[in-house]
């Protein structure tokens, strides 16, 4: 069971999210569509900054309505964000020591399987909208671009069998614990999001920026709370909420969940 101020904080995301949906008449079809779209730009080291398809932000972004956010209040004072820090940088400081064979069998395996870099950066917006790159083990076939695969496709050609497998685990994940180290990010928190869409979003949900008021997280109550068929609008209910209501007893409650639906193999993206 959650603790009462968590499941509070869910439900009323949830109840916030549902008025956003029925607003909005959102298909379960454009949902799928858009979730497929939105897995493969974070995993598309490629992608043009200069900008994105129509038909993608007409699926990520559907309707014509302007989303208006109020601007959140920071939970938690200086004692917490020193006991977060701390944590933060022990905890992947140790998973990095622990996971050094592993990743370097991982590494091995992306290299003999297809040439080109084992890990790959993505630029994101991280606190007060500062970018920075986030690091990934390549799951993609170096020339992924020449191959002319769609957005977002089953079984998507450029990615490589090893590639879909460290996906499904979350494997490819593993270098953002030297983005957590960096400072770059936390354990918990909204997640990164690429600066085209970023830029593209603020323009339908105003206030999107507020979700860089803290720093960006490996998971959060969105992935783990919000399922898989959640739009950009109804994405950041979740992270504003968490910003309003997060504490330490939150935090862990966030890592342990995000424990347990990797567990399941059906871990956030």
């Amino acid at each position: 069971m959650l603790p009462g101020d968590i499941a509070t904080t869910v439900v009323e995301a949830e109840k916030v999210i549902s008025e956003v949906a029925a607003t909005e008449s959102v298909s379960a079809d454009v949902r799928r569509e858009a979730v497929k779209l939105d897995v493969a730009a974070r995993h598309e080291p490629n992608l043009s900054e200069d900008g994105i398809p129509a038909e993608v932000l007409a699926k990520l972004l559907p309707g014509d309505e302007v989303v208006e956010l109020e601007e959140p209040k920071v939970a938690g004072g200086l004692g917490y964000r020193f006991v977060k820090r701390v944590f933060d940088v022990c905890s992947c400081g140790i998973a990095l020591i622990v996971l050094a064979i592993p990743m370097s069998i991982v590494a091995a395996k992306i290299k003999l399987e297809s040439p080109g870099p084992v890990i790959y950066a993505q630029r994101r917006v991280g606190l007060n909208g500062r970018e920075f790159n986030v690091y990934k083990f390549r799951s993609m076939y170096a020339d992924a671009e020449s191959r002319g695969a769609q957005w977002a496709v089953d079984r998507d050609p450029r990615v490589t069998p090893f590639g879909r497998w460290m996906r499904d685990r979350r494997v490819d994940e593993i270098p953002q614990f030297w983005n957590v180290i960096k400072g770059d990010m936390s354990l918990i928190g909204p997640r990164p999001e690429r600066p085209v869409f970023c830029d593209a979003f603020e323009k339908c949900i105003r206030g999107w920026h507020y979700r860089t008021k803290v720093r960006p997280g490996l998971s959060g109550l969105a992935q783990v709370s919000g399922g898989y068929d959640l739009l950009p609008a109804e994405k950041v209910v979740f992270d504003l909420e968490y910003i309003r209501n997060r504490s330490l007893a939150m935090d862990w409650n966030l890592i342990l969940r995000t424990l347990g639906v990797l567990g399941t193999g059906k871990g956030a993206k």
